[in-house]
């Protein structure tokens, strides 16, 4: 959490498959002809897969609120209740903001 006030937090969702595509692209580099076309097809399916951050942020909060088996409005006090009792070091500042749609960047 760089650049926020303390009481501020930008909490961010990161995945690996940038190393994961790195690994495939110097393998295929230097790859033989005959195993390149598999490469390229995994490289493709990789490529595809990656997911961008609010994708990744839904997908956790969905499963942190069915680990308490949570399905109420994730607008509500209920809900915050919920994720802070899934996750116990997220403070309220953070789970509120966790539970708000993302603002599109300026």
């Amino acid at each position: 959490m760089w650049g926020t006030p303390k009481n501020q937090t930008r909490l961010r969702f990161v995945q690996d498959s940038d190393e994961v595509l790195a690994a495939l692209e110097r393998t295929l580099a230097d790859a033989p002809e005959s195993e390149r076309p598999g490469l390229r097809r995994a490289l493709a399916v990789a490529r595809a897969a990656r997911l961008d951050e609010d994708t990744l942020r839904t997908r956790w909060l969905d499963a942190r609120l069915a680990s308490v088996a949570f399905t109420g409005d994730r607008d509500s006090v209920a809900a915050v209740r919920a994720l802070r009792k899934a996750e116990p070091t997220l403070s309220l500042t953070e789970a509120v903001s966790l539970l708000r749609p993302p603002k599109p960047d300026a």
